[in-house]
């Protein structure tokens, strides 16, 4: 992942003025630019720009800047990279195929280093094992759920055996984190698959592992999978309470933030705007005291990146059509590559099926079909979580455009997704 280099010459310009962040979000937003593209600005995009986490601003920004303080975007620090793009973008992602032969390759040198060892886990196992389930986490973004839950099973069997061996007590510490982070991924990849049930025991088993040697990330994660869990199934007081239960336990730490932004979408379902709001701004003040991960492409690290997707399905529950369009077409500017594919493929989906919704309330029919066709059209991991998302624009379409052709054609694309997932999860289309 390259460095992100702090922009000091913006926030220099910010302090000569004696502006705080909020401050010049607000003139940014008051600017012609930003009245003209109904820029809505604030502390957090500040801070990531001051930062260094984005190194060229969308056109809007720069425009706003330029008005706002006179100077171009290069005299204000910012620098052009060869896509013109965010650093997030550039973040290193291992491809799917390289991630899980690099999984592969590392296990079998780990066991014939074992075979070689007097003791069942012998010196560098430990590290190895988590470098490996490191792998399997990375590799869930992109990884064909059936392909990963195969892997995972394998080596959680894999790994179980160790337990029984003949091991130190700090061995078996280890062992059990090491176990509960891969048993926390096939959980995951469970509910994808649709097998809530299996979804749920992998949850359960996590979280006492977390719970035995005192991980409080690892038990805020399984918290944050029961928000998830509740999310998708319209559980939405279940998803708040499982979220603030989480965060009683994860720490300063990238589970934290990701229960707090689960809590905000939980609010944003009821309705909830004040507390949302406030969710959303705890979300980020976290974040922002969290170093930059080295893999945001693991599962369990909540990357930069993921803030702004976070927010953009929250504002669009709370039917902030403004800020919901600003961050879904932040979200799918930052995880596309160059050829047209993308490294978020669920991010970006959910992203047109936000960007769907706020067409559709503004009376534009077309944009609003195109979008959600083009949720469909990305090949995506967790058919549950589109279904269910895409359920949100069709309930809107029909509500507008009920007699429609374009609004029928996609109510009868979404119910085609709908009898895909009946076989598996019968318990979402009650």
């Amino acid at each position: 992942m390259p460095d992100n280099i702090p922009n000091v010459q913006l926030r220099a310009w910010r302090n000569e003025h004696q502006l705080t962040r909020a401050d010049m979000a607000d003139r940014i937003n008051a600017t012609p630019a930003g009245i003209k593209e109904h820029l809505n600005c604030d502390e957090e995009r500040i801070r990531r720009w001051e930062a260094g986490e984005v190194s060229w601003p969308h056109t809007s920004y720069r425009v706003a800047l330029t008005q706002l303080t006179g100077l171009q975007p290069e005299a204000l620090g910012f620098r052009q990279n060869r896509r013109g793009q965010s650093r997030l973008i550039e973040a290193t992602v291992m491809p799917p195929a390289d991630a899980l032969r690099a999984e592969a390759d590392l296990y079998g040198t780990m066991e014939l280093a074992q075979q070689l060892q007097a003791s069942d886990v012998g010196n560098g196992t430990l590290e190895a094992l988590s470098e490996a389930v490191d792998l399997l986490c990375r590799a869930y973004p992109v990884v064909p759920a059936a392909t990963l839950r195969d892997r995972t099973q394998k080596r959680l069997a894999q790994i179980t055996r160790l337990l029984s061996g003949r091991i130190t007590l700090d061995q078996h510490r280890e062992l059990l984190v090491i176990t509960g982070w891969l048993t926390a991924l096939l959980g995951c990849v469970h509910y994808d698959l649709g097998e809530r049930e299996e979804a749920e025991t992998a949850r359960r088993a996590a979280y006492e592992m977390g719970r035995q040697v005192g991980h409080g990330e690892l038990m805020g994660w399984a918290y944050e999978m029961s928000a998830w869990f509740a999310l998708v199934e319209g559980r939405y007081e279940d998803v708040v309470t499982s979220a603030r239960m989480g965060q009683a336990a994860a720490g300063q730490s990238s589970a934290m933030v990701q229960l707090t932004l689960q809590e905000a979408r939980g609010l944003a379902r009821i309705g909830d705007r004040r507390e949302a709001d406030k969710a959303l701004s705890r979300g980020a003040d976290i974040l922002a005291k969290l170093p930059l991960p080295d893999n945001p492409d693991h599962h369990f690290v909540f990357d930069h990146a993921k803030w702004v997707f976070y927010a953009a399905t929250a504002y669009t529950w709370l039917e902030d059509n403004d800020r919901a369009e600003e961050h879904a077409r932040e979200t799918i500017q930052m995880h596309t590559r160059p050829d047209g594919t993308s490294n978020a493929p669920m991010r970006v989906a959910d992203a047109h099926i936000d960007l769907g919704i706020v067409h559709a309330r503004r009376g534009d029919l077309d944009a609003a079909v195109e979008e959600g066709m083009a949720a469909f059209d990305i090949e995506r991991r967790s058919l549950t979580d589109l279904v269910n998302r895409a359920g949100d624009l069709d309930r809107v379409l029909r509500q507008y455009y009920r007699r429609e052709n374009l609004a029928k054609e996609f109510h009868e694309r979404n119910l085609t997704a709908r009898r895909a997932l009946a076989a598996r999860r019968p318990d979402l289309l009650d």
